[in-house]
């Protein structure tokens, strides 16, 4: 027999061990369910390029927002799927637009749920940029006075937090300021602070009809390569006054979370995105690998590499087997 003093394998023993050892704990109440409203009645209507996911009208928001609430997800991050759109992305700020209708629906139903609200421009915009267009510039300055705007709608809704996600310069600051001089000190703000130039976007777009008409997102979204300048632009946020700071995507960039968690105090999200919600369920459909295990291993790894709060279409189901037997799905 080997003389070993140190055997690890000791503490993988059996489920009881290894859950006494086990040094990352994921729980319903990390999760954020991001979702998407439209207009209409009993309204369900299946994202073909997001398996599971739907674009809600407000009745349909509710119902859906009680079940999440109900397994413990405490917050929900809201989308608008916009058919009216113009240059100016004027019904973004529109006080009876579609995300402010919802807010107030979802306060009114469900007055302890954080709900969250995406600050953008693509889905109102006929060009599909997050900020306005003039000539072939996508205009930083202009961008942000409608980003505060919007912002400002949202929380005169009820939002409890807004969520820019436009990665304009100075919007974190210029929002705050906003909201604070209007009375809402305290709305938060969930800051897209290091939000990379991905192809993992696809689906997402797919669903808001947001994709760029002309160009990309490439002088405003971050070089993938980079990550002395995601260090940078997160404490920009965290000076300007961001309450949480987000890395996007997660999964191809967990060493941008992990460096984040040592360098911040900050609250720190991490938005697992639509390519890599479906990539899992089109290699699940294929065979290729177990939906559920592949859904819990890449939540787990975001929340081991230093995330608090996750925002992933795998929430809801997420939770329903963390309530149901986590213990048997690691």
């Amino acid at each position: 027999m080997m003389q070993l003093v140190h055997r690890p394998r000791r503490l993988r023993k059996n489920a009881a061990i290894r859950g006494l050892v086990r040094e990352t704990q994921l729980q319903p109440a990390d999760l954020i369910y991001p979702m998407f409203v439209a207009e209409g009645e009993k309204l369900r209507d299946p994202i073909s390029t997001m398996p599971g996911q739907f674009r809600f009208s407000v009745d349909e928001l509710v119902k859906e927002c009680q079940e999440v609430f109900s397994l413990g997800i405490g917050a929900v991050n809201l989308f608008g799927y916009s058919e009216d759109k113009d240059d100016q992305a004027s019904k973004s700020y529109d006080p009876n637009g579609l995300v402010q209708r919802s807010i107030r629906a979802l306060k009114d139903a469900l007055p302890g749920l954080c709900v969250q609200t995406d600050v953008a421009l693509d889905p109102y915009t006929h060009h599909g940029h997050d900020g306005l267009v003039v000539g072939d510039e996508i205009v930083n300055d202009e961008s942000v006075e409608v980003l505060c705007k919007m912002a400002l709608s949202h929380a005169e809704a009820g939002v409890d937090w807004v969520a820019p996600s436009d990665m304009m310069d100075g919007r974190v600051g210029a929002i705050r300021y906003t909201l604070d001089n209007a009375g809402f000190q305290n709305v938060g703000i969930l800051a897209y602070s290091a939000k990379y130039a991905s192809c993992f976007y696809g689906p997402f777009r797919g669903a808001l009809d947001s994709a760029p008409k002309k160009g990309d997102k490439k002088t405003y979204q971050m070089d993938p390569a980079n990550t002395r300048e995601a260090m940078r632009e997160l404490a920009m946020d965290v000076d300007e006054g961001a309450d949480v700071i987000m890395i996007k995507p997660a999964l191809s960039y967990l060493d941008i979370i992990a460096q984040a968690r040592a360098a911040f105090d900050v609250p720190i999200a991490a938005y697992n995105v639509s390519g890599e919600f479906s990539m899992i369920h089109a290699a699940a459909e294929k065979g290729w690998l177990d939906l559920e295990k592949a859904m819990m291993e890449v939540l787990m790894s975001i929340k081991r590499a230093g995330a608090d709060m996750i925002l992933s279409y795998f929430a809801k189901d997420a939770a329903k087997l963390l309530k149901r037997d986590f213990g048997k799905m690691v």
